[in-house]
This record gives C-alpha cells, structure tokens and sequence, in this order.
C-alpha cells in the first residue's frame, strides 16, 4: 500500500518503497530504493521524475494485468455461449417444427404458405444488407465514400472506359443517386412518423406515472363503505351479513399446480354455507381428470363445500367452460363470483378484503386484486417479466382504476357481480381474451371497477422463452380480435365522449397497436436501414435517451431490479417481434389469432401455500392431511424421457444477424451510439433466437 504524504515528508530514509500486488497471481513485485534512486536538488527538494515514471509503470503494468484479466474471462464466457450455441444448432429444433407439429393437430393453425412469408422478407432484407456492407466496405477501403454534402451530386453517367474500378465507381455512385433521390424520403417520412407515435406513447406513459405518484401522495385508496361481518365475528355462526359467492377454478391439463390452488380455496376464511367452490376441469388426459377428481372428494371429506365438473364437449377454451358452469341451476342463489386460474393461490382473508366493496355500491361491477409471483427471481427471463407486470399492475391498473374506474379484466384474482356479468352478455368464445371481452361490454353497460394494489394473490411467471413467447401472442393477439368485433358498439354506446375516446384511443390504438408497431418497425427495422442509407438519420435522443428514460419509469414499481435495466430495454425491443407478429394476425384474422396454448406451469409454491395445503375447513379424526414434506418434494418416481426441446427462433436469429450487420456499417459512419445500441440489440436477439434465455432444458 502506497504511504501517505505526511509520512513520506517525514521519512529521514532516502527512496521511495513501491508494492505492487497483483490480483490473481500469488506474487508480489516490491522495489527496494536505494540511494542512488533519488536526486535532491539544489534547494533540498526532491526531484521526483524518476520515482514517478516508475510508479507510472508499474501502475500501468497492474492494469493491462487487469486487462487480461478481463479478456480471459470473456475469451472464456464466449467459449462457453459457443459451445451452447453448437449444442443447441445440433439439436435441430426450430419454432417452424413446432408450428408444423402443432398444425397438424390444430385445424385453427394458420397455413405453411402464410407463415413463410414474413420469413423470406426477412432473409430477402438479410441478404440484401450483407451484400450492401460488403459493397459500402469496398467503397469506403477504396476511397469512393462520399460525404453527406456531396451525396446530393452524383448522378449515373456512362464510363468512358469499361475497367473494373471505373465500372464499379460508376455503380456505387448510381447507388447513391438512387438511395438518395428515392429511398431515404420515403425512409426519413417513416422514421418520422415512427418518431411521433413512440413520443405520443411516451407521453401516455409519463402520465401514467404521474397519476401513481399522486396517488402515493394523495394516499389515494378504495375503501369499503361497510366491512361485512360488523354484527357477528363468528363466521360459523351463520353469515348473516355474509353474501353468498360462488368460487371457479378452471382447468386444463395443469397436474402440477392444482394441488395447491385447491387448497387456497378450500381455506378461504368464509362461512360454508355462504361459499361454492366449482373445479372446472377442462383436462382431456385421463390420468390428470383422476387425480384432480380424486383431490376434490378429498377436500368434500374434510367438509369443504366443493364440487367438481368436467365437460365433454370442450369448445370454446376458457371461457366455453365459465359460460358452461354459470348455467348451473344453483348459480342464481349466489351474488358474486371469484375466479381464479390454475397456478393461483389467494390468501385465506381474499374474500374479506374484496368483496366488503360491493356493500351499498349497486353500480360496482369488478372488484380486481394484484398479482404477485413465486418465481420471479427464478431466472433472468423472470426477473424481466417482473418488472413488466409490476408496472402493468401498480401504474396502469391503479391508475385507471383511481381516475377512470374502467381498467381491463385480467381472468384471474378478481371478483365479479353475477349480475354485471349476465347484463353484458356473459361470457363468449369470440376471442382468445374472453376476460377482456367481459369488462369492456361490462363498462359500455355502466358498471364502474375497483383495483386493490394491497390485495396479493401469488401465482406463477412462465420460466421458458417458448411458455412466454405463446402467452405473449395469446395476449397481443387477442385485443386486435376484440377491437375489430367492438368498434361498432363503442361508438354506437351510450357511454360519454372521453370514456369513448379513452377506450377506442388509448386503451385499444396506443397500448395495444401502435405500441408494438413503433416498437419493432423503429428499432428493428429503420434504424438497421438508416445505416445502408444514412441520408435518413434517427437522432440519439429517439435511439437512446429517451427509450432509457422509460426503461427507468417502467422499473420504478420494482426498484430491486434497477441492475436489470439493460437487459430489460434489450428484451423488451427483442420481444416487439412476438408481439409485432401477434397484432398483425389479431388485426387481420390470421390463423395463429385463434391459437390458445395453456401457458406451462412448474408448480412452484410458497411456504404459506405449502402450509395452507395441511389444513382443512373442518378438521376430523377421519380426514387426511396431506403429507407437508411430500408436497414439497414429491417423489418423482421412474424417470421418464422428456421430448421437450430448447428451440431455435428464426425470425430472432434473423434480425439478430441484420441489426449486427448493420452495427458492423454504422462503423463506416462513426455513429458511435448507434454502433453499440445495435451491436447490444443484434446481442440480445441472438441469445434469444437461440433460447439461451430462461430455463434450460437438457
């Protein structure tokens, strides 16, 4: 360690002792001075050159130590994300066999022809750019590189002589001509107006945080006018005050959670004879219809009000089986329904913290909880969707919910007025978003809905990219069905002009269509194309600033996950793909918008789920309680081999090569934050394309 400077003028020793320690070796460099090492001057002074340069050296010595240090540990991570790439070209499954797999099993998929369409786009623009770099490359080693001022002067003229180079000048400068008169207008008109919906829809955004953070400020929160129960505090005692709701957990071929969701329902802190808990078992694998069977007489033994309901004729997905068990005759002796989805577990107080906001509210429709998540440190693909749905949850949700009281259903965690529900039709297969559908005819009728933000119900995130990737399009796709069959009676509704406005402008156009249209044509197309044609420019604030100022408003409700916010802004560009695609099919009525894909579940549960699965409503010498440790580490049995398969993307693997392609150009054009935005981008959407994200699979 280096000595301080009071202490060197101090020293009657003449030299400078200099230890130099480096990181990973197990030696030391120390230099011994001796007189000879230094010089005083004349005034008594030290001349301190030599003692310098020294120090300088091994100063600089220490750090190209660490330098290679540093390339080491990358030359070793690159061998390693090479080795997994080999591994997983060699596999030879890619989302095309899935798709083919998939179609000859889906009437509904959409046809081979239409979905090679986008690809052959992508490989025909691939290969153009390859060949244009090549082209710019030769050109700027040659010399032909002309400037932007005089880029508006060539025109093509004929060669007085035929050699190569006088032919090859000749053709890079009818190029220019040519991108500069026709291609960069029509470029530059796009970027622009591409520039335009991304700062409208940032603008949305910034409100929207502004609306939380009054809301924070304000302590702004729905409270109930009247808690239920006030008269008694004995639930058992007969629920007076009680209203009766009716409880739905639907089904479908989902063994590894429904252990613990029946369990989180059966042990809901209501009185008995108030509460119907309905097993919409949608499963067609037998083995699976037994064994939830089998745990619903289990929790009837123990006292629990449940029953258990399997359809034969299985049409129209999840909202077929609602609509199926609302038409049950004892349904209109209940007031509300809760739903709850497969890996959803509420806490035992749920109902007591919801349903007291229907008390003396006649027009209050929807009563919608958050959602909190098991796994979101799992993994780094669920750390990135955490963010997103903190975000969707604590900003967009509670804000339309405080100032609008309109938000959309999210088919889980929420609480329904049955007779909201009948006076908007009920439930319909239309769409592959049925919960949406519900609560945008529920709010034409006039019902008004509450989010609680406090009011946790934990369930799980999808651990692979190819889980997420399918509930991503399902998501996306969706909506565009439902705007094209909603349209005419938004604007034929009674509602006023800004719940019209708000509903056909910002709810459907800005967050559901323009979003993933900027997001993915803006950065993953003109941009890439601004380089072979750098007449058109995109200023930095549009490629970085300003995307990284939403990237931190958007993880402000997740502020643990503030280390993650690169990897975040690079996803969420990689996944406007998906969700690009998904809104196109949905808008125009494409095959893959009818596809429904249970979204695979892992069965991951909290220790207080673990725990809510050992109790019962009414406990009795006969009954069985299940085995905590069991549950917890379930014996896996004889190991079966698994076709499941980590896939190869291609559409990623494309614009992967394209945006690293075009990083390689804007070298030529010294556009330094383009350069590294793109190489980050082309990074990201590798991995992703070669599902090196989120779980693995051996």
């Amino acid at each position: 360690m280096a000595p301080s400077f009071g202490w060197w003028d101090k020293e009657a020793h003449r030299g400078t002792p200099v230890v130099v320690k480096m990181e990973n070796p197990n030696w030391s460099i120390a230099e011994i001075s001796s007189p000879d090492d230094d010089e005083y001057d004349a005034g008594g002074g030290r001349a301190s050159r030599k003692k310098n340069a020294k120090q300088i050296t091994w100063v600089l010595l220490l750090k190209a130590h660490r330098a290679a240090g540093c390339l080491t540990s990358l030359a070793s991570a690159a061998v390693s994300l090479a080795s997994a790439v080999r591994r997983r070209v060699a596999s030879g499954r890619t989302d095309s066999d899935a798709a083919a797999t998939a179609a000859s099993s889906s009437p509904a998929e959409e046809s081979p022809l239409l979905r090679s369409r986008f690809y052959s786009f992508i490989k025909i623009f691939l290969w153009m750019s390859i060949l244009l770099l090549c082209f710019e490359a030769a050109a700027y080693l040659k010399g032909w590189h002309l400037s932007a001022a005089a880029s508006q002067m060539p025109r093509m003229v004929l060669p007085t002589s035929f050699t190569v180079r006088v032919l090859l000048e000749s053709l890079y400068t009818g190029w220019v001509s040519f991108r500069v008169e026709y291609i960069a207008p029509a470029l530059q008109f796009l970027a622009d107006a591409c520039v335009i919906l991304f700062l409208i829809q940032s603008a949305d955004r910034l409100i929207l945080c502004v609306g939380c953070f009054l809301i924070r400020l304000k302590g702004i929160k729905p409270i109930p006018k009247r808690p239920i129960g006030a008269s008694s505090d004995d639930v058992e005692s007969g629920g007076e005050d009680y209203p009766r709701v009716l409880v739905q957990i639907p089904l479908c071929n989902e063994k590894e959670v429904y252990q613990q969701s029946i369990a989180a329902v059966c042990n809901l802190d209501w009185p008995r004879p108030n509460i119907m808990v309905q097993v919409l078992d949608d499963s067609d694998d037998p083995t699976t219809q037994a064994l939830i069977k089998e745990e619903v007489e289990n929790w009837q033994q123990k006292g629990a009000p449940i029953v258990y309901l399997h359809r034969e004729l299985r049409v129209g997905y999840k909202a077929g089986n609602l609509k199926s068990a609302m038409n049950c005759s004892y349904v209109k002796d209940y007031e509300f329904v809760a739903i709850f989805d497969a890996d959803f577990q509420p806490m035992p107080d749920f109902l007591k913290r919801t349903v007291p906001h229907f008390t003396d509210n006649e027009d209050l429709g929807l009563v919608q909880a958050r959602w909190s998540f098991v796994n979101k440190d799992e993994n780094l693909l669920t750390r990135l969707q955490n963010i997103n749905m903190c975000f969707h949850f604590e900003v967009e949700q509670q804000v339309n919910g405080a100032f609008i009281n309109f938000f959309g259903f999210n088919g889980t965690a929420g609480v329904w007025r049955i007779r909201a529900l009948e006076d908007a039709g009920g439930w319909l297969e239309r769409t592959t978003v049925e919960d949406m559908d519900i609560a945008v005819r529920a709010h034409l009728k006039g019902w008004r809905f509450i989010f609680l933000n406090d009011v946790e119900c934990q369930c799980e995130l999808p651990e692979s990219y190819e889980a997420y990737r399918k509930q991503q399009h399902r998501w996306h796709s969706g909506p565009m069905q439902l705007f094209r069959l909603c349209l005419p009676n938004i604007i034929r509704s009674e509602i006023g002009f800004w719940k019209k406005s708000n509903l056909i402008f910002l709810f459907f156009l800005l967050r559901k269509l323009i979003l993933p249209f900027y997001s993915f044509t803006l950065f993953c197309i003109i941009l890439p194309l601004t380089m072979f044609v750098p007449e058109a420019e995109l200023p930095a604030w549009v490629v970085c600033y300003v995307p990284a100022t939403m990237s931190v408003l958007n993880i402000l409700p997740a502020p643990r996950s503030f280390p993650f916010i690169v990897p975040y802004l690079l996803f969420e560009n990689t996944m406007s793909v998906t969700k690009f695609n998904a809104m196109i099919s949905g808008l125009f009525q494409l095959g893959s918008a009818y596809e429904w894909v249970v979204t695979k579940k892992s069965g991951r549960s909290s220790e207080n789920d673990l725990v809510s699965m050992t109790k019962a409503p009414e406990e009795t010498q006969d009954s069985s309680v299940p085995d905590l440790e069991t549950i917890a580490n379930p014996d896996p049995g004889p190991k079966k081999k698994s076709n499941k398969h980590n896939r190869i993307y291609q559409k990623e693997l494309a614009l992967a090569f394209l945006l690293l392609t075009a990083s390689a150009r804007s070298l030529l054009s010294a556009h330094g934050i383009h350069f590294y935005f793109l190489l980050f981008q082309g990074i990201s959407f590798l991995l992703v394309g070669l599902d090196l994200i989120g779980e693995q699979i051996d």
